[in-house]
């Protein structure tokens, strides 16, 4: 089943016409360590986008737990990549996830989520998933388009992730990945944040 079919289905699920490519997907997964045994949960991996270079910077290592909402997309992967845990679920219901796999915390969260389609609830929602499941340590990363960064729900999501993190990290513009986007590195997640309040700092390394 192609990845446009699935979008003309379900749209504010699937949030884009075609995959990301390789070039973003080296830089959404930087953050997942090639030493050690991370826990890596992925959200929204859709086709497996990233799921395939997750699987080659953790070598065999740690674990990999891929969430995603769309049956279709899980069943595929699943069959495509067994070195991931892959769970049918939806992202707000992580820690539903992890204790159903024996874990409290992870190490590292890549999201692949399609955040310009969610409405301000389904937003928070998830981030908070994300802020609870993650130590001290932890790190979130995720992407937005280039062409949908200044749209409203791209700036919620950034004043979110900021009242929500320590550090907000941005990377250069991908111009291979079509359409062009960016990402996101969150570290040091506030556990105790519980609004979007506008922050007076942005880290940016346009």
């Amino acid at each position: 089943m192609s990845f446009f079919l699935e979008f003309a289905r379900n749209p504010m699920t699937v949030g884009a016409i075609a995959p990301s490519g390789p070039a973003l997907a080296r830089i959404a997964t930087a953050a997942v360590p090639r030493t050690g045994s991370p826990i890596v949960v992925e959200l929204g991996p859709g086709t497996g986008a990233f799921t395939q270079t997750i699987q080659e910077r953790l070598a065999g290592r740690g674990r990999h737990i891929a969430v995603e909402v769309n049956p279709q997309f899980a069943q595929q992967l699943a069959a495509v990549c067994p070195g991931a845990d892959v769970v049918n679920a939806d992202a707000a219901d992580l820690g539903t996830v992890l204790a159903r796999l024996g874990f409290s915390q992870i190490d590292v969260v890549v999201s692949g989520l399609p955040w310009a389609a969610f409405t301000e609830s389904r937003q928070r929602d998830v981030l908070s998933a994300v802020v609870a499941a993650l130590p001290p340590h932890g790190v979130f990363t995720t992407f937005a388009y280039t062409h949908t960064r200044w749209a409203p729900p791209a700036r919620r999501l950034l004043r979110s992730l900021q009242s929500r993190f320590d550090e907000v990290v941005i990377s250069r513009t991908v111009w291979a990945n079509m359409p062009p986007a960016l990402v996101y590195y969150c570290r040091r997640p506030n556990i105790w944040a519980s609004t979007d309040a506008e922050p007076t700092v942005e880290v940016s390394l346009r």
